[in-house]
């Protein structure tokens, strides 16, 4: 509960003194803030798909209550001297009511105003999605960020530029502005309202509403004081990420992925997992943030066969490869984003010696020589050897070529938690050991000769389009890319 472990190997039976006698009812007492109370589950024992046949029923929890421990401070008690008076009681009922009357008309007349604001046909592909969020007004979010003053410009992605701002309820929010001439932010703003609106995580970020005003196209979310994890681990380091807080940021981002695949009443596939979209707040806890590229699809697929979407370095081979995506998919791109965190560094820099300039390939060379520890970043004085090296194997789990071998995201809660021991791994993945070039040229040539089977492989764009410099294009070479619909 709220992060610690309070019983292990919980036996039910054992506690009951068998299985036809009371229920068991046991009690805990955790601190709850921010109205947030966590309770994570982990199965560990046998179960039976067979019933009523005989087998191993394993245990089970009928209910769960959270009552506070206090009691409201005030006497509830009327003095003698007054408890044949009261005038003043009905007074203060019938004011009271008279008050609520009036607030009701008011927010009633408010509701129908702001919805003749709404916009009308032309935004019905906007608005018709599950979960309507809180409308905000361009003048407000106008006011709120100085007229979008670039010194409150917090940065910019392929959406558009986003926006520090303070309402005058005295929140403090991000804005995020989609760019007028852009159709494909327009679908991402589509699919961020929907998916956000629908999931709430203390480690996912919160959206507050939107703005759909005109050619207007607005997304508001709580401001996060901390920025991105990318620019905590690789830029001017402002922030102390020691190692408890490290390894505390990678299980709160796996939480927060645990939920997106098995948790949420809805099935959802983030696809663009990674430090830049981890965002951190004050206390520095991890939010998953984007969500303009994430699918939605129910438990009776598989997968989705997709165009390709995310950031070169995180793509699961068989999504980079085939569009073949499941929630495997972030697990991959997980795994990659840990390796980040425990070293201190981008999954790939050109800068660094040629064995290091891949941060996956040089993982498996130091795990293959019993040196996972030197994968550590240098700025660490201080960590936890065992930590390190249960997170070092959770990222090379989740980073195998198979998605099949790779764990859930409940699984690899577990395994940082440290409820089950982490899985070993044998074998570094094929798309290390078989995808090698010397150089430049023969990278060229082997376009060149197997085209066929690199052609999807090439797609490592945004949106996965594929391109070849034409200055190294022959014209046999692109009468050959012509004929194969390259």
């Amino acid at each position: 509960m709220q992060g610690n472990r309070l019983l292990k190997d919980f036996d039910i039976r054992k506690e009951a003194g068998g299985v036809s006698s009371q229920p068991v009812q046991k009690e805990f007492q955790v601190q709850v803030s921010e109205n947030y109370l966590e309770i994570h589950l982990f199965w560990a024992g046998k179960g039976t798909c067979c019933i009523p046949r005989q087998g191993t029923y394993g245990p089970s929890i009928s209910a769960i209550s959270a009552t506070p421990d206090f009691t409201p401070t005030g006497d509830n008690k009327l003095p003698s001297s007054k408890k044949n008076n009261r005038t003043g009681l009905i007074v203060g009922v019938v004011v009271g009511a008279g008050v609520l009357s009036f607030l009701s008309v008011f927010v009633v007349f408010y509701i129908v105003r702001r919805r003749k604001q709404l916009p009308t046909s032309d935004d019905a592909e906007l608005l018709g999605i599950d979960v309507k969020t809180f409308t905000f007004s361009y003048a407000e979010l106008k006011t709120a960020t100085e007229e979008f003053s670039p010194a409150n410009k917090l940065g910019e992605g392929g959406f558009g530029p986003v926006f520090k701002g303070t309402l005058l309820d005295g929140r403090v929010i991000a804005v995020k502005q989609l760019s007028v001439v852009s159709h494909q932010g327009k679908n991402q703003f589509i699919t961020e309202i929907a998916t956000i609106s629908a999931v709430q995580h203390r480690n996912l970020v919160k959206l507050y509403g939107c703005c759909i005003e005109g050619d207007q196209r607005l997304l508001v979310y709580e401001f996060l004081e901390n920025r991105s994890l990318d620019q905590a681990l690789f830029g001017k380091r402002s922030l102390n990420l020691d190692w408890s807080t490290r390894f505390d940021i990678c299980l709160g981002v796996a939480r927060g992925l645990a939920y997106l695949h098995e948790e949420s009443r809805l099935r959802i596939v983030h696809r663009d997992v990674k430090a830049s979209n981890i965002l951190l707040d004050s206390d520095l806890i991890p939010k998953i943030s984007d969500f303009g590229l994430a699918k939605l699809y129910d438990d009776k697929k598989t997968h989705i066969s997709t165009r390709v979407a995310g950031t070169i370095g995180y793509l699961a081979p068989e999504y980079a490869m085939r569009g073949h995506l499941t929630e495997k998919a972030d697990v991959f791109a997980f795994g990659v984003v840990a390796l980040e965190i425990v070293s201190g560094r981008p999954n790939a820099d050109s800068s660094l010696e040629e064995e290091k300039v891949y941060l996956l390939e040089w993982a498996w060379h130091l795990h293959e020589s019993n040196c996972e520890v030197g994968l550590i970043d240098s700025t660490l004085s201080k960590f936890n050897e065992e930590e390190v090296k249960r997170m070092i194997g959770v990222s090379l789990l989740c980073t195998q070529a198979s998605p099949t071998l790779r764990p859930s995201m409940s699984r690899v809660v577990a395994m940082l938690s440290g409820d089950i021991e982490v899985s070993s791994v044998t074998s570094r993945p094929g798309y290390l050991t078989d995808w090698k070039f010397d150089d430049e040229s023969s990278l060229l040539s082997d376009v060149a000769i197997h085209a066929s089977n690199f052609n999807s492989l090439a797609s490592t764009s945004i949106m996965g389009d594929a391109e070849i410099s034409p200055a190294n294009v022959s014209k046999t070479m692109l009468d050959e890319i012509i004929k194969e619909g390259r």
